[in-house]
């Protein structure tokens, strides 16, 4: 099991979190490129379909930008160890505006959209890296947690909102218009880091002596420690369970006979209860009793999926859906207690391989319960077994981790 600190930091507000100028800054540079990402996935996938009449091509542009995290994301996330990480930041969002703005270019064949889109995707890894690995020089104590709980917050909020006006933007300003507001909200974003983010120097503690030498310590530091990883299994295994049923939502909705209206508001429901989480859980729990709580919440993220393959009716369904997203949240707590853990010199590569494990885990899992689904012809009962092979996992998770483990003191440096 996890065990918390036996003596905890004073909980942190919103207000105290935003106080922080630094942090105000990455939060702000954060919501601005996030928003013109949604907006772009939306305006290149309309772009290449109005150019080649393909759904296929148009969902390959729209999805292609989750690539480079999954097939590089440790790799070029390394840049975050050996570079100042404000640095990083700028140069990765100066190069996807150039990258991007190239896309508004007129007359380029969609082989080369997806070549560029591509490239400027290659530049998200390193960027969140090193987000991540500063953010906790730049907020001190409970602080920290509370900025995970805010920037989850606001991120399922500029989801939501970002997709449903972006569509509408399209049909006043056009795809290559919003492209280019795209590559302006990177900019803005470079010139928010640079501005208002304090110079910190590269890490050089046991800097490793090549690229690929310092990646292989980044997976020897996570998959050696007992504590980090039962840290990144456990986040691992309820983000993969609670993604899966998603691509079933549409299939879901038509076996209980109900409309497009009906699938918006099931793929709704897990999203909503993980703002609540991330603002009840995270927010104003206390963090001793907060880190207690990670295994039970856990638990009730995958267990909260097994009855509705019961044939249960619409609000139930989505009572349970927002109870397994409530549960979800303890991804942030877990988040803050890897990064915490994680010597300072190190939190870029295993930033990135913690994302790279979760990009993977969820589309798998999504395409799994896509082909158990079209075998079974049985939606709802996928979605309870994608609560089943969770639970089977979260356990395991828990039990090899053993009753010492704990992720509340600095580890050394391997």
């Amino acid at each position: 099991m996890l065990i918390a600190s036996k003596a905890g930091p004073p909980a942190a507000r919103y207000r105290d979190v935003l106080a922080n100028r630094e942090f105000r800054a990455v939060f702000a540079a954060d919501l601005l490129s996030m928003a013109g990402d949604y907006l772009a996935k939306i305006a290149i996938a309309v772009l290449v379909f109005e150019n080649t009449a393909s759904a296929l091509l148009s969902a390959v542009a729209f999805g292609i930008g989750y690539l480079p995290g999954v097939l590089g994301g440790p790799v070029l996330a390394a840049l975050s160890d050996r570079l100042p990480r404000r640095t990083v930041m700028v140069t990765c969002d100066v190069a996807r505006a150039v990258l991007v703005g190239a896309l508004a270019v007129p007359g380029v064949p969609v082989p080369a959209l997806l070549v560029i889109l591509f490239a400027a995707s290659l530049f998200a890894p390193p960027f969140q890296a090193a987000r991540s690995a500063i953010l906790p020089e730049v907020l001190a104590g409970d602080a920290y947690a509370v900025a995970g709980s805010l920037m989850v917050l606001s991120q399922q909020l500029a989801q939501v909102l970002s997709f449903a006006a972006g569509g509408a933007l399209l049909t006043v300003v056009g795809s290559r218009e919003a492209l280019l507001l795209d590559a302006l909200s990177f900019v803005a974003s470079a010139l928010l880091v640079r501005t208002s983010l304090t110079h910190r120097p590269a890490p050089r503690a046991d800097r490793p002596r090549g690229w690929l030498s310092g990646v292989g310590e980044g997976f020897r530091l996570v998959f050696h420690d007992r504590a980090l990883r039962t840290c990144l299994l456990l986040a691992w295994a309820g983000a993969a369970a609670t993604a899966a049923p998603e691509g079933l939502m549409s299939a879901y909705a038509e076996s209980l006979h109900g409309s497009p209206a009906t699938t918006g508001l099931l793929l709704a429901a897990i999203p909503v209860g993980n703002v609540a989480g991330a603002v009840l859980y995270v927010r104003f729990t206390p963090p001793r009793l907060r880190e207690r709580l990670v295994a039970p919440m856990a638990l009730g993220a995958v267990l909260a999926l097994l009855p509705i393959g019961a044939g249960l009716p619409l609000p139930a369904v989505l009572g349970l859906l927002a109870l397994s997203g409530f549960g979800l949240s303890h991804v942030v707590v877990l988040n803050t207690m890897f990064t915490r853990a994680v010597p300072a010199a190190y939190r870029g590569r295993a930033n990135g391989l913690a994302v790279a494990g979760l990009m993977v885990g969820q589309g798998g899992g999504v395409a799994l319960a896509g082909a158990a689904a079209d075998a079974l012809g049985e939606p709802g009962v996928v979605i309870t077994l994608c609560g089943a092979a969770g639970l089977v996992a979260v356990v395991s998770v828990l039990v090899l981790a053993g009753p010492r483990a704990h992720l509340t003191t600095t580890l050394e440096n391997p």
